[in-house]
């Protein structure tokens, strides 16, 4: 027998015992405090005698000997029936943990698709069923999302380490290669290497920013983006892009680190995705209890139906988005993990003239 049954088993025993023990406690409340005083009272016999009265005398009631006797009968014949009754009632009342077991059982064994659909009648148990649903569905779509990314993941890391091999193996396969041959092999190796290191440098951000916030400082949002606008303008004006800030006081409290990466990847997006003498406007203010950044950008048409897929790890619309090797599909989902491990809201909205404008909204302190 399995600890499961045991432990099962010996619930349901502690719960018939405890409801028979109240079944039989109410009868024996019922036979000392009601039985017994009503089998103490007899009819009364008057001793007075006069001619205009009618002397009436009743028999005597059951006799406390009795009474006490069959009561004894009685409470021992309840035991059983006393014990039924718990037992049933346990059953009845262990059956949609049972369910919710069996499930949990089937569920831990992999099969993430099922769920206990406990159904009616509404109640505690129920209730525990819903949340256990509504848990395993998300157990049920992290693990769907660990193991898209980990894949995606090893593609992008596998295209610039087999690119890589091919450049070594071509280079050592010449023999009649000379300097200028083996440097020109030697510069696209560094340039493979600083993509490879830009991809992990991506994931690590990523990683990061899904574990949380871990300490909270206060800190002026205007000021980060003045910092990552100062780093971006070369890049920018390579680009032709041009580059324009409306930034007023907004002081919120997070991890600076996670709030710069926040920011960094929402500018660098805006720029990566844009084309020729396109713009990029930034902007903060402070509206109430919240702070708001805002960037928006111009460049290709988006869907409206396209947009939410942006900000998962490693999608991308198409090659018309990605003209250079530095995107990896990771700045937006970078963007959304950092704005829920602050609590704060994102806002995205496709412009019908092209790009994006996206609004970060954080809590002031």
């Amino acid at each position: 027998m399995t600890p499961q049954k045991l432990a099962r088993r010996s619930l349901q025993t502690r719960l018939a015992l405890a409801y028979a023990a109240g079944i039989y406690a109410a009868g024996v409340f019922v036979v000392v405090f009601v039985a017994v005083p009503l089998a103490s009272i007899q009819a009364a016999t008057p001793n007075g005698h006069s001619s205009s009265s009618v002397i009436t005398e009743t028999g005597p009631g059951i006799g406390l000997p009795q009474l006490l006797a069959g009561s004894a009968v009685a409470l021992v014949l309840l035991i059983p029936v006393a014990l039924a009754l718990g037992w049933f009632v346990a059953g009845r009342f262990l059956r949609p943990l049972r369910a919710i077991t069996a499930t949990a059982q089937i569920i831990s064994a992999g099969d993430l698709h099922r769920r206990l659909d406990l159904g009616e009648p509404t109640d505690e148990l129920t209730e525990l069923g819903h949340t256990l649903d509504d848990l395993f569905a998300r157990l049920q779509a992290s693990f769907d999302a660990q193991r898209h990314f980990v894949a995606n993941a090893s593609h992008e890391l596998r295209t610039p380490l087999a690119g890589l091999r091919t450049l070594l193996e071509v280079a050592l396969a010449d023999r009649d290669a000379d300097t200028d041959t083996l440097r020109s092999a030697c510069q696209e190796a560094l340039a493979l290497g600083e993509h490879q290191e830009r991809l992990v440098r991506a994931l690590l951000a990523l990683a990061t920013s899904e574990r949380g916030v871990t300490r909270w400082d206060t800190l002026d949002l205007a000021h980060v983006v003045e910092g990552v606008l100062a780093s971006r303008r070369d890049q920018a004006a390579d680009r032709r892009i041009d580059l324009t800030e409306h930034l007023t006081p907004a002081v919120t409290t997070g991890d600076q680190r996670l709030i710069e990466s926040l920011v960094a990847n929402l500018i660098d997006n805006a720029i990566r995705h844009n084309h020729e003498d396109g713009h990029v406007e930034v902007t903060t203010r402070t509206s109430g209890t919240q702070v708001a950044l805002t960037v928006t950008n111009s460049g290709p048409v988006i869907p409206d139906d396209q947009i939410q897929r942006l900000f998962q790890a490693f999608q991308k619309l198409g090659p018309d988005r990605h003209g250079s090797r530095d995107g990896y599909g990771l700045g937006l989902a970078i963007v959304n993990a950092v704005t829920q491990a602050h609590h704060a809201t994102l806002t995205t909205s496709a412009r019908p003239e092209g790009g994006l404008s996206i609004t970060v909204r954080l809590n002031r302190p």
